[in-house]
């Protein structure tokens, strides 16, 4: 008998993501693409060695299902240096295929059906389809597009008996921006009478700007006692392909968070993580990445000065938001598709990730590229 197809979806709302749909877009019409956050530079020649050696010294079977040693242990002091904060090796740190699954896997430990996970908006899209499959609820704190702070009265308003958990995410993605100190020393005392696990995504932890600095969720004592701590190699080091990232929890969490990453991966690309181990002793490798990005921000917004588009220079991660209101009051899906069909550039519409889809008339661009790129993005640009 054939399947009748009459299943019940348990994503019945999600469709294609936008950067799928605009990537498309981009590609059949050949468009600068600006839009999804990945360079189009080299990778340093010294990693891509590294992992070659990996290869040809017989690193190819299953790595340990929490990670290969050597690079838990040097990220352990790379963490214990930059923040404070002592994670060991063995039973709070686990290598994971990026920062998504890391992620995925928390929710998935933890989120039991009925309960709620406040997700602050714009929010990465990952987040709420992880929370939904799982049977839970996302409650949302959306920001305000004037200075997207966080409103903590209102956060701490969304806080029920059902909240199991909390996400957050800095440096922001999509807006930029990155908690301050007060932002997280409120976080920890509007939390401290409560059960709630926090997620905090810190994948863009090595990509700051003007002398701020990243306060991860490792620095504040009782934060760092419930929070999964999810980054990505393959942000810090432009090999978004390689899908490599790691978790850190303490051991409690951990404990139940490897019960489901074993059975969803197991283990990790094992070459790679040797390769990783190697690439991380050089800590300007990832320190100098600062200086790196800021330039090429700079470079960006002082190319695009004298256009129509107004900005707040980002203050973290490889994007940029502009505002469009003096252009037009066009949708901001309806822009972009325009500026790819019209004036082949691609960016993405900031709607998608809003509380109700709402339009705030701000598009996105990825400044993670080439000069000549964003020159040519930045000549476009001023035509508009």
């Amino acid at each position: 008998m054939p399947l009748d197809n009459t299943f019940v979806s348990k994503l019945p709302s999600v469709k294609t993501t936008i950067f799928t749909t605009v990537g498309n877009l981009a590609r059949k019409h050949g468009a600068i693409d600006l839009s999804q956050g990945f360079p189009n530079f080299p990778t340093d020649p010294k990693l891509l060695d590294l992992v070659t050696q990996a290869m040809q010294a017989g690193h190819n079977q299953y790595a340990p299902m929490q990670g290969y040693y050597g690079l838990r242990e040097i990220i352990a002091e790379k963490i214990e240096k930059l923040h404070g904060k002592y994670y060991n090796p063995e039973k709070e740190i686990t290598i994971t295929v990026g920062a998504t699954q890391a992620i995925y896997t928390a929710i998935t430990a933890f989120v039991h059906p009925g309960d709620e996970v406040i997700v602050i908006k714009p929010a990465y899209d990952c987040y709420e389809p992880a929370i939904t499959v799982n049977g839970g609820a996302p409650v949302y704190v959306q920001l305000k597009p004037t200075d997207y702070n966080v409103d903590w009265e209102l956060f701490k308003s969304k806080i029920t008996s059902k909240t199991r958990m909390v996400i957050i995410n800095s440096p922001h993605n999509p807006t930029g921006r990155i908690f301050s100190k007060e932002d997280m020393l409120q976080l920890q005392e509007i939390l401290k009478p409560t059960n709630c696990i926090v997620i905090s995504d810190e994948v863009y932890e090595h990509i700051v700007f003007d002398g701020h600095t990243h306060e991860s969720a490792s620095r504040f004592d009782d934060l760092a006692s419930r929070s999964f701590v999810c980054a990505s190699f393959g942000k810090t080091f432009h090999v978004t392909g390689w899908k490599m990232g790691y978790c850190v929890a303490p051991e409690a969490l951990m404990h139940e968070f490897r019960k489901t990453h074993q059975f969803a991966v197991f283990c990790v690309d094992h070459p790679v993580q040797r390769a990783m181990a190697a690439y991380l002793k050089n800590e300007h490798h990832y320190l100098d990445l600062n200086a790196f990005y800021q330039e090429k921000r700079d470079f960006f917004i002082t190319a695009i000065k004298d256009s129509r588009f107004r900005l707040k220079p980002s203050q973290g991660t490889y994007f940029q938001l502009v505002d469009y209101t003096a252009i037009t009051d066009e949708a901001d899906e309806d822009l972009a598709k325009r500026l790819i069909l019209q004036h082949k550039l691609a960016c993405i519409p900031i709607s998608s990730f809003n509380e109700n889809n709402s339009d705030h008339n701000r598009l996105r661009f990825c400044f993670a590229k080439t000069t000549e790129t964003l020159e040519k993005a930045a000549a476009i640009l001023n035509t508009i």
